[in-house]
């Protein structure tokens, strides 16, 4: 173990926060969490523990690792949870980590937290930004922690330390998931089809957050759906190679893939119901190795989005459809088409959500926000819910309000998540984040 861990975990363990508690009422016997107290108790251990959690925060940005690549990352955050005394379980549906906390009957509450980072090359600029790179998909490629999942794991390692340095005044059982592979949209069923659930008790209440680009300091919630579905899909037109000067002589499938991706956006502005949300995005072309060349094939990978398993339907049959025409009009054999589903849209538990609505209102007032609409972005955090775990999914907001204020005032977008200039501000989004969790946490296990 680390010396900077063990002193940490020794902290922990010789009641850092007596002080804190001495001013802290007697949850135990409430009926109902007294919100300022317990924010100011867990605002003073942040102070001590913030510069552990900036250094393990930073560490784990400059160590990104792809899905089910996540060793380093996956060791990291389980030597962090031994020194706090939980009992660890590692490779959980291959890199993930399971972390219990018993501390007397109650309701048992899962928090998870997300391993993976994603196959892009960082351009923040940062001082403790990611050169690192990983294989994917046949190839060295670039990683960065450019969705948020780095801010993430630095906020569930705080919200243990400040839970168990709490322990006094909460009872039931801590149940941390370290989950891998959640870009791939895998690594949620990947820990539940390793039994997640069967191995390890099942848990009453859960709780996730992902960092956003709204401003720090600000939490949104929502009950009901508050993610969109997720599909992902591949499609390859077979074409004729030629020589570039004799395209009379090829069936050239760039250009199959070109009337591709413009012709698939009329199944979003026309056939589906134009008040739903649905995207169809292509990312990623791949054709050809030289100018002069007509190449036989292209691959084209893409995301489906939606709210509704309407919409979907609309957009899958569309999607497949459009593919064969344009391989059809072009005397091309049948494109072979792979859409797989990588999530369903997260559906927030509305009573579950709406008590820690209450308490995240009282911690933060106007700063508190609740969402009117989904997000566009998806989470296979779903899985655990629809295999029974009643769930609040949280925004946590990440960005120095007066960037996002300048940048509006000249009309620039901000970088927003998967962007490679994504950099939320670590102090204080992972303060905030470790106020939010703690408070939802000890929210439902306060007797």
């Amino acid at each position: 173990m680390p010396k900077s861990v063990h002193r940490w975990a020794v902290a922990v363990r010789a009641g850092a926060l007596s002080a804190a508690l001495v001013a802290l009422p007697a949850l135990a016997q409430a009926a109902v969490l007294n919100v300022a107290a317990t924010k100011a108790a867990i605002d003073r251990e942040l102070d001590a523990d913030y510069p552990h959690l900036d250094a393990l925060y930073k560490d784990i940005h400059t160590h990104p690792e792809l899905g089910f690549q996540e060793t380093r990352t996956a060791a990291l955050l389980a030597a962090q949870m031994r020194a706090l005394g939980f009992e660890v379980t590692e490779h959980v549906g291959k890199t993930g980590i399971v972390a219990i906390y018993h501390n007397g009957p109650g309701p048992i509450v899962m928090i998870r937290t997300e391993l993976d980072a994603l196959p892009m090359q960082e351009k923040t600029g940062l001082p403790y930004a990611s050169s690192a790179q990983q294989m994917y998909q046949g190839k060295e490629t670039y990683v960065d922690h450019s969705c948020g999942h780095d801010s993430h794991m630095a906020v569930w390692v705080g919200t243990a330390k400040a839970l168990l340095s709490l322990k006094s005044h909460w009872s039931g059982t801590l149940m941390f998931i370290g989950q891998p592979s959640e870009e791939l949209g895998a690594g949620a069923k990947a820990m539940i089809d390793d039994g997640l659930f069967t191995r390890f008790p099942k848990p009453t209440y859960g709780f996730a957050l992902h960092v956003d680009p709204g401003p720090y300091g600000t939490v949104s919630f929502k009950p009901g759906v508050i993610s969109s579905n997720a599909d992902t899909l591949e499609i390859r037109f077979q074409g004729r190679g030629s020589h570039g000067s004799m395209p009379s002589a090829s069936i050239d499938p760039i250009v199959m893939g070109a009337h591709f991706v413009t012709d698939v956006q009329t199944v979003v502005s026309r056939e589906k119901d134009a008040a739903a949300f649905g995207v169809v995005t292509i990312g990623s072309f791949q054709a050809g190795t030289a100018g002069n060349i007509i190449p036989d094939n292209a691959i084209l990978r893409g995301t489906i989005r939606s709210y509704s398993p309407e919409v979907r339907e609309v957009l899958l049959r569309g999607v497949e459809r459009t593919a064969k025409a344009e391989a059809e009009m072009a005397g091309a054999p049948p494109p072979t088409i792979t859409i797989n589903g990588t999530g369903d849209a997260v559906v927030n538990d509305d009573a579950l959500t709406a008590r820690t609505a209450k308490v995240f209102k009282l911690a933060f007032g106007d700063k508190a926000v609740e969402q009117t609409q989904p997000g566009s972005a998806s989470e296979d955090y779903s899985e655990f819910i629809i295999a029974g775990v009643p769930s609040t999914f949280f925004g946590l907001g990440g960005i120095d309000p007066a960037k996002i204020a300048d940048a509006k005032a000249k009309g620039i977008m901000m970088p927003v998540n998967h962007s490679p200039f994504f950099a939320p501000t670590p102090e204080p989004t992972i303060r905030t984040g470790v106020e939010a969790m703690t408070l939802a946490v000890m929210n439902v296990l306060t007797p």
